[in-house]
C-alpha cells in the first residue's frame, strides 16, 4: 500500500482525553476514532492489526478441536430469564424491546443463547464431546468507559463453549482451552500468566484469568519468575493426549493478582531471586460452570442406559480488540508502539527520503514490487514530506521493519535496514534487504 492512497489520519499532538499509552498512541496512529463514550470506529490501520490478532486466535480454537459458528448480537430476554441472569446482570446489559413489544437484549455474553443452540439438537451422549465459538462484536454498558479499548462499552470477543457428559470430560475440555491460550498469546509475542480467579456473572467454580504484564496495567501481579522464561511453543501440542500435566506445570507455580495474592505464601513459595512484582492486564478468562445453565435450560443428554444428564459445560472468552490495546501497552517506547511481526498491520514500512528523486524512486518502486511479489505487507511512504516526519511516523506506527532509501545509499548500491523493536540499522543491497525481511 502506497501512503499516499491509505487511509490514516495520524495526529501531532496526544488527545486530552487519552489517559493510557495504548489509547494514545492508538489515536496519534490513526488506528481508531472515537464515535461515543466507549464505542470506536476501527481505521484501516488499527483494523489490520485487530484482523491479525482474530485469525491467530481462530487457527488455534481450530487446532484445538473447536467448532466456529455465528450467533446473532440481539438476543431474547427470555432466554435469559429461565437461565436467572436477567435481572442479575445489571445495568451493564443494554435492554431494548422490538416494535412487537418483546423484551431482547444485546449480547454481552452468550451462555443462554449456545446452550439453546445446543438443546435443540443434541440427545445422546455420543454426540459429545462439543467445543463452538465465535468471534462476535460484544456490548456491556460500562457505567465509566475509559483507558479506550481497553474499557470500552462496545468490544470484539472471542467466546468458546464446551459441552460434556461429566466433570471428568469437562476438564478435559477446560484443558485444552487452557492450553490454547497460553499458545495463542505467545504466538502474538506476549508472555501470558495463567491465575486463578473468581468466577463473577459468568458463575462456576473453576476459572483463571491470562494476564499480561504491562507497566501500566490494571492490577499488581506477583508470580514466580519461571513462568516468565518459558517457551510455549518450542514443542507442539497432542490436544487428543492427557494435558493435565501441562496445566498443572503451570498452575502449581505461585501466580496470583492483588485480589487473591497471600504475602506468606509467595515469600514461602517463591525464592527471593525469583519473585516477580509487576503490573497486568487481563486478555482472557476460562470457566468451567457445570450445570448452571444446563439444568434450568434443560440441555440433556442420555447416557448409555438410557439415564438423562445435564450436560457440564464451561465458557472462554478473549478480548480481540482489547488485545490490540493489551499488546501496545506491553511493547511501546518513547517514539510509538513496537508491534511483535505475528500481528503488526504491515511488516515493513518502505521510506522514500527524496520522493522528487528519480534514482530513489526508481529503487523505492522496485522494491515495492518485489516485496510485494514476495507476500510481504509493505507501506510505501511515498509522500513528499521530510526525512523527519517521516521516520517519526514509520517509529510511530511501529512496523518491524523499515528499509530506508536515499541518495547517498541508491549512489552506494546500498539501502538501510532498521529493526524497530532494536533500533538496529544495518547497510546492505536491497537484495539482501528483501531476503531478510522475507524470510
Amino acid at each position: 500500500m502506497r501512503r499516499t492512497s491509505f487511509f490514516m489520519p495520524t495526529l501531532r499532538e496526544t488527545p486530552k482525553e487519552a489517559e493510557i499509552v495504548s489509547h494514545r498512541l492508538m489515536l496519534r496512529a490513526g488506528m481508531i476514532r472515537q464515535a461515543s463514550a466507549g464505542i470506536y470506529s476501527w481505521l484501516p490501520l488499527g483494523y489490520r492489526v485487530l484482523k491479525r490478532i482474530e485469525q491467530i486466535v481462530r487457527e488455534e480454537q481450530d487446532l484445538a478441536g473447536c467448532q466456529e459458528v455465528l450467533m446473532p448480537t440481539i438476543q431474547s430476554a427470555d432466554l435469559w430469564k429461565q437461565s436467572g441472569r436477567y435481572d442479575d446482570y445489571g445495568k451493564e446489559m443494554l435492554r431494548i424491546e422490538d416494535r412487537h413489544g418483546r423484551e431482547m437484549l444485546y449480547g454481552p455474553t452468550n451462555e443462554e443463547l449456545i446452550t439453546e443452540i445446543f438443546k435443540a439438537s443434541q440427545r445422546s451422549y455420543r454426540d459429545l464431546p462439543k467445543l463452538l465459538y465465535h468471534i462476535q462484536w460484544k456490548f456491556r454498558d460500562e457505567v465509566r468507559p475509559r483507558f479506550g479499548i481497553m474499557r470500552g462499552r462496545e468490544f470484539l470477543m472471542k467466546d468458546a463453549y464446551s459441552f460434556d457428559l461429566d466433570f471428568d470430560g469437562a476438564r478435559r475440555s477446560y484443558n485444552k482451552m487452557f492450553v490454547a491460550y497460553l499458545r495463542t498469546f505467545a504466538r502474538m509475542g506476549l508472555k501470558a500468566i495463567p491465575m486463578e480467579a473468581d468466577t463473577g456473572p459468568i458463575g462456576g467454580d473453576l476459572s483463571h484469568e491470562f494476564v499480561i504484564l504491562a507497566d501500566t496495567g490494571e492490577t499488581a501481579v506477583y508470580c514466580h519468575g519461571d513462568l516468565l522464561e518459558r517457551d510455549v511453543l518450542a514443542a507442539g501440542v497432542d490436544y487428543d493426549s492427557d494435558l493435565m500435566p501441562i496445566v498443572e506445570s503451570w498452575t502449581k507455580a505461585y501466580a496470583r493478582t492483588d485480589d487473591k495474592h497471600d504475602p506468606e505464601a509467595f515469600a514461602a513459595e517463591v525464592p527471593a531471586d525469583r519473585q516477580v512484582e509487576r503490573r497486568g492486564i487481563e486478555v482472557g478468562h476460562i470457566f468451567y460452570f457445570g450445570t448452571k445453565y444446563s439444568k434450568p435450560l434443560e440441555a440433556l443428554v442420555t447416557d448409555a442406559d438410557d439415564a438423562q444428564h445435564a450436560v457440564h459445560m464451561g465458557s472462554y472468552g478473549v478480548g480481540v480488540s482489547r488485545l490490540v490495546g493489551g499488546i501496545i501497552e506491553a511493547s511501546h517506547d518513547e517514539d510509538g508502539i513496537i508491534w511483535p511481526d505475528s500481528v503488526a498491520p504491515f511488516a515493513v514500512g518502505l521510506i522514500n527520503l527524496r520522493a522528487g528523486d528519480e534514482a530513489c524512486t526508481r529503487v523505492c518502486d522496485e522494491l515495492y514490487a518485489k516485496l510485494r511479489a514476495a507476500g510481504v505487507a509493505v507501506l510505501y511512504d511515498d509522500r513528499d514530506e521530510s526525512p523527519g516526519a517521516k521516520f517519526a511516523e514509520t517509529d510511530l506506527i511501529g512496523l518491524p521493519w523499515q528499509i530506508i532509501v536515499g541518495p547517498r545509499g541508491v549512489k552506494a548500491g546500498k539501502v538501510e535496514l532498521k529493526r524497530r523493536a532494536t533500533g538496529e540499522r544495518e547497510e546492505l543491497d536491497g537484495a539482501a534487504a528483501l531476503d531478510r525481511v522475507a524470510g
